[in-house]
Formats: structure tokens, C-alpha cells, sequence
């Protein structure tokens, strides 16, 4: 059986430690409490960064937008954008980390002293957990490429939750998630309320047609950064990258496609409701080597606290 893009295990995370409000703490002793607002809410925000040669990667990206989710719940993350900076630096240094690391940040509003959804029973600073664990991409998926379900969950209104939200509420898509599996896929394609193409379940979703890049309007997901970066990467190599509503009709009759994370880059998608796609085809591999490119760069040019 093929492994999934997302079995990573690698026997040293074992050993790691996990920092918890400037702690750091060995796996497993590092715990929150079950008042924690992230545990029994769901309240929060999170960023999930890639290290490579010693830097996170679009650092300031990933900051800005977890800086910007809890300016729009309210929430007050306790450290500047230096400290928590630090902090993360201080993390992965007390680990020896350098390369093939992914890092979870997780926010949340602190400690309630009783199970309740006002805000005001919080009586802790804001909870920050950072877990730092060495992950790589199955390098076959790069070959193989996903195979996607379009499922019926569906990706809300900004007026019932805002999409734009990096936030630990993810019940919706880990619903995606459960139907694309029971299906035997990989991913979930995910369309928004009009029944347009939104986004995966993890990932965010690309096809190739004629030439073009296409990607969704944006309106129903989140601000990816390796999203953005796909987009900045072709536009600056001269590539129609186009961002609008588009339907499955479209995605069917689609030369390529391929998803984008901050954990895996830029993936070729093999099949989507059983329609076979060219996989890892010359636009896909040529954005690879694009992105691949921005990423050492990215690396070259960033300063470590």
C-alpha cells in the first residue's frame, strides 16, 4: 500500500522537547490544562512553518497572519512579533534542529475557570505551545501524485466562520477529511456555497488549463502562504496565474492540477472523482523548481534572532 503524504514518523521526535509558555518540556510531560480555552473551545490560532538551512521559512508572512487572526477573535497573544520570534529560534536551537523540521505554533485564549464560551471567564494569559518535529513528504508523492474526492462539506460564509481565520475550530474540515478517506482518497476537494471550487481540506487547490494557472477566488479560504507564493512565483516567470470562481466541470477537463501546503510545497494531484489528470506535468514540475527556488532564497536572505 502506498503510504500517505502525511505518514512522517521519524523515531527522534520521541525525544523532543516541546516548549509550553517559555518551558520546555520532554514529550511527554508536555500538557495543557483541561480548562485550556484551545482543549475545550477550540479557541485559538495556529501556524504550521517549515525549517529549512536553519531559518523558517516566510516567517513575517506566517506572523503577520497569526498576529492578524487574533486581532479579529480578540485575543491578546501576550509577546511582539521579536519575542515570539525567540521563542521559536530558542526552540528549535534547544532541540539541534537545522533542516526537515516542521513546526506547529499554537495560540490559544489561556485557561477558563470554568467550561464556558465568554471570553471573560478566561483568568491566564494566552497559552502558547510550540511543537517542533522532524516531518518530510513521502518523496513519492511527488511522483505519485494525490488522489482528491469532492465531498459535501462545505466551506461556510465568513458570517458563520470566517475561512480567513487560521483558528483551532477545524471541525469542518476534519469532516472533509473523514468523508475523502472513507472514499479512498487522499485529500478532500472542498466547493464553497455556491457551489464553486474552494479549497482542500489541508491543502489549497490549483489546476492547469491551456497554459493558465487557475486557483479559486479566494473568498471561502484561507490566505495560504504557500498559496500566495504559487501565484508570485508563476506571475513573475510570466505565467497566467488566475484567481476567480470556477466550477468541477472545469477541474475535470483540466491538463494538471496540484495542491499547495507549507509542509509539502507544491503536489501534483493524480485523479480527482475518478477523473484521471496528468500527473506532475511541465507545469507543475516547472512550478516546483520555481518554488523550490524562492525557498532557498528565502533562506539566504533571512536574518536569525
Amino acid at each position: 500500500m502506498a503510504k500517505s503524504m502525511h505518514d512522517v514518523s521519524d523515531r527522534r521526535n520521541a525525544s523532543i522537547l516541546i516548549n509550553i509558555n517559555g518551558e520546555m518540556k520532554p514529550r511527554a510531560e508536555a500538557v495543557v490544562s483541561v480548562f485550556d480555552s484551545g482543549f475545550m473551545l477550540g479557541d485559538g490560532v495556529w501556524e504550521g512553518l517549515r525549517l529549512h538551512r536553519g531559518r523558517l521559512g516566510f516567517l513575517d508572512r506566517h506572523l503577520d497572519r497569526l498576529f492578524e487572526g487574533a486581532k479579529a477573535i480578540a485575543m491578546d497573544v501576550g509577546l511582539g512579533r521579536e519575542q515570539l520570534t525567540r521563542r521559536l529560534y530558542e526552540t528549535i536551537d534547544a532541540n539541534g534542529m537545522d533542516e526537515g523540521v516542521h513546526v506547529r505554533l499554537m495560540v490559544t485564549r489561556g485557561v477558563r475557570s470554568t467550561p464556558y464560551q465568554d471570553p471573560r471567564v478566561v483568568v491566564t494569559p494566552a497559552t502558547i505551545v510550540i511543537i517542533p518535529e522532524y516531518k518530510e513528504p513521502d518523496p513519492a508523492v511527488y511522483e505519485r501524485g494525490l488522489k482528491l474526492f469532492t465531498v459535501h462539506v462545505r466551506r461556510g460564509d465568513p458570517a458563520v466562520q470566517d475561512q480567513k481565520i487560521n483558528s483551532h475550530s477545524k471541525l469542518n474540515c476534519i469532516l472533509a477529511s473523514v468523508q475523502a478517506t472513507q472514499a479512498g482518497a487522499d485529500e478532500a476537494l472542498m466547493l464553497d456555497p455556491h457551489g464553486f471550487v474552494a479549497t482542500c481540506n489541508s491543502t489549497h487547490f490549483f489546476i492547469v488549463r491551456k497554459g493558465e494557472v487557475w486557483t479559486s477566488s479566494g473568498k471561502y479560504c484561507l490566505g495560504g502562504i504557500t498559496r500566495g507564493l504559487a501565484l508570485e512565483v508563476a506571475r513573475d516567470a510570466g505565467i497566467p496565474a488566475i484567481e476567480n470562481d470556477f466550477s468541477l466541470t472545469d477541474v475535470y477537463g483540466a491538463d494538471e492540477a496540484f495542491v499547495t501546503g507549507t509542509f509539502a510545497g507544491i503536489v501534483p494531484v493524480r485523479e480527482v472523482d475518478g477523473r484521471q489528470l496528468e500527473c506532475r506535468g511541465p507545469m507543475v514540475e516547472r512550478l516546483q523548481k520555481l518554488y523550490a527556488e524562492r525557498v532557498e532564497r528565502d533562506a539566504a536572505e533571512q536574518p536569525r534572532p
